[in-house]
């Protein structure tokens, strides 16, 4: 690469936006030159320009990372998207790249793997793990066997993100109110997400909601 690559880090925590800048800029053909907290505030400097490639993660306090994933291609489809998160890659990786990104990479990740996949999404290619890479792999093939896990997998977004909130401790008011929707609404989930999970009653929801949010630490 002879020109520099300009980059934008969507992450909700100051902290973390300076580490990747800081990580990533000491690569002498790649340069972090804007951060955002949340989406609006990544539109808005999309909008001005002069950015190659965004890195997005998925948990941002006023908005989904996913949906802005798919906001930034329906508006940049040129524009490489990496996620970078927190999240186990063997449920978020299959739903960024439906969103539109080209990469997910996990933060536990070392600084090397970080580097090599924002390098190979400029290239115009797909970044996963090894790891990941094997489970699609065994899931075209029908050899995966982890029930449960395959049965969130059929949440929508919205509905994962229901669940991981629940999960939390979140009552159906609260999740409402920091998802922007009506209470009726995340009881319409609530029952959606029982359905799908074969559970029936709000106690079982509640009880997987939290075995997920806890196996997600490890």
């Amino acid at each position: 690469m002879n020109e520099t690559t300009r980059i934008l880090i969507v992450d909700d925590h100051p902290v973390v936006r300076l580490g990747i800048k800081q990580l990533i800029s000491e690569e002498a053909d790649l340069d972090v030159v804007e951060d955002a907290e949340g989406p609006q505030d990544a539109m808005r400097k999309l909008a001005a320009g002069g950015i190659d490639m965004t890195i997005v993660d998925l948990s941002l306090t006023t908005g989904s990372g996913l949906e802005l994933v798919g906001e930034i291609k329906r508006s940049y489809p040129d524009m490489p998207v990496l996620v970078l998160s927190m999240h186990d890659e063997s449920l978020y990786a299959e739903r960024a790249l439906r969103s539109g990104a080209s990469g997910y990479v996990m933060k536990q990740a070392g600084t090397e793997t970080l580097i090599k996949a924002v390098r190979r999404v400029l290239q115009g290619k797909i970044y996963l793990s090894d790891d990941m890479i094997n489970s699609f792999l065994s899931k075209a093939s029908g050899r995966s066997k982890d029930e449960n896990r395959i049965a969130i997998q059929n949440l929508s977004n919205r509905e994962l993100e229901v669940f991981e909130q629940l999960g939390k401790g979140y009552g159906t008011k609260q999740v409402a109110e920091d998802l922007g929707l009506s209470v009726k609404t995340i009881e319409t989930y609530r029952s959606n997400i029982k359905s799908k999970l074969g559970l029936t009653s709000s106690s079982q929801l509640l009880k997987e909601a939290a075995v997920w949010v806890n196996s997600l630490k490890e």
